[in-house]
């Protein structure tokens, strides 16, 4: 059977194609862009409108960063991980800080993103209105009209019923006071991180078949109500048992020794880079 021998997979038509769109998508930010989506080597839902995004983006002087659910070692993170570096030769990495091009399923690194920085974000379901509305052709003519009043209404219910909204990830957030926009599964958390970020951001659907971007210094607005104000998860009075952070998005653990529970760094690489850090300073002062 012939192997593939294309630049990162796809073929250059292709690519230009993805490209074309996220231009689009760049040029209206938060606007959904159709793409033909190809098929590719995972199922689709597993991160290919991601993988496509970076596979025509991606050139033989970047470094991959690829994480899923705040890990790099996970399935989905090395198998996406493999076929990039398999079919371009890029250095791969861990680090945020190293990485010119990070791709990611349902979290954004705690380490700011720079303008040198373009995180791709892996997207199930990029449309934002299909709780309330099931048909394409209805939420393509509200999206038209600036007609969000079903958002709304979903956020509503939730109060209503739970007294705060239940939206625990992909809260959506209003993009440059015009689209409303499924921001990814990514938590509340992370919504703030999108606001004026200095790196540019891409979204892919592939089953979907869907391209948008949040541009470099976008304002984006996580929708809530003035009486009832956008919060993200606390984690108050917690601290990563590793590293001792307090100030980042955390897993809740139960220790197999004490059975007690304690919590962890989502994201594994920068939990990792604090303990480096740390044991750097402990050497230095014992030496000092």
């Amino acid at each position: 059977m012939k192997t593939n021998t294309h630049f990162a997979f796809l073929d250059e038509g292709s690519k230009k194609e993805i490209r074309r769109t996220m231009l689009k998508a760049v040029a209206i930010p938060g606007y959904q862009v159709p793409f033909a989506s190809r098929e590719m080597p995972i199922a689709r839902g597993w991160g290919t409108g991601g993988l496509q995004i970076t596979l025509s983006i991606i050139g033989k002087q970047d470094v991959l960063k690829v994480i899923d659910q705040g890990a790099d070692e996970s399935v989905n993170a090395v198998s996406i991980k493999k076929l990039v570096q398999e079919t371009t030769g890029v250095e791969v990495t861990d680090q945020t800080q190293e990485a010119s091009v990070i791709q990611s399923r349902h979290r954004i690194p705690e380490v700011a993103l720079t303008k040198e920085q373009i995180l791709v974000l892996q997207v199930p379901e990029p449309e934002p209105l299909r709780n309330v509305e099931a048909s394409e052709y209805v939420t393509k003519r509200l999206h038209s009209e600036d007609e969000y009043s079903g958002a709304w209404l979903m956020l509503f219910e939730q109060i209503m019923k739970y007294n705060k909204t239940a939206t625990d990830a992909d809260h959506p957030v209003y993009v440059n006071d015009r689209y409303v926009m499924a921001p990814s599964p990514i938590p509340k958390f992370d919504n703030p991180k999108m606001h004026q970020s200095e790196s540019l951001i891409l979204l892919g659907a592939g089953r979907e078949k869907k391209i948008y971007a949040i541009p470099p210094y976008t304002d984006v607005k996580s929708l809530a109500f003035d009486d009832y104000p956008f919060t993200v998860e606390s984690f108050e009075g917690n601290h990563c048992h590793l590293c001792g952070a307090t100030d980042v998005f955390m897993d809740e653990l139960i220790d197999s020794t004490s059975g007690k529970t304690v919590y962890q760094c989502n994201d594994t690489s920068y939990c990792v880079a604090r303990l480096n850090e740390k044991e750097k300073l402990e050497v230095e002062s014992n030496h000092a």
